[in-house]
């Protein structure tokens, strides 16, 4: 089974499509940015410290720089745990928190992904807390 380190740089299929339907706050036919694991990744460490993005404003931001009307609801909760993951493989390798994705910028205590990480809600709500971001 792959690391979530792995998952992070497995090369995906991503791209811009018309979405197939309307879900959650996408319309059918907008432009759909399907990003991969790593641009997610880039794109939150671009965050600056003690900044707070919601899911749905960095779904916007994320379509937005990468020429797209919505960014993929779907694909976006999975690869927001696949670096918050790695993330955490990162801190168990040793790695320091400047060298880490700083997820924590996005996963906060609302956020359902964060209930799903291995490692629990500590980490990441220590870190808000350094940040004086709300838990």
């Amino acid at each position: 089974m792959k690391t979530w380190t792995e998952r992070l740089n497995t090369k995906g299929i991503n791209g811009i499509k018309p979405s197939p339907r309307s879900f959650s706050d996408v319309v059918e036919g907008q432009s759909m940015l399907v990003p991969t694991a790593r641009q997610v990744d880039d794109f939150i460490r671009t965050i600056p410290q003690g900044v707070h993005l919601d899911v749905r404003t960095l779904r916007r931001e994320l379509a937005r720089c990468h020429g797209a009307e919505v960014t993929c609801p779907v694909t976006i909760g999975y690869h927001l745990r696949t670096v918050a993951e790695a993330a955490n493989e990162d801190v168990e390798r040793g790695a320091g928190l400047r060298d880490i994705t700083p997820f924590w910028r996005v996963l906060d205590k609302t956020t359902p992904t964060t209930g799903r990480l291995s490692f629990g809600q500590a980490f990441g709500a220590a870190q808000r807390r350094r940040e004086g971001l709300p838990e």
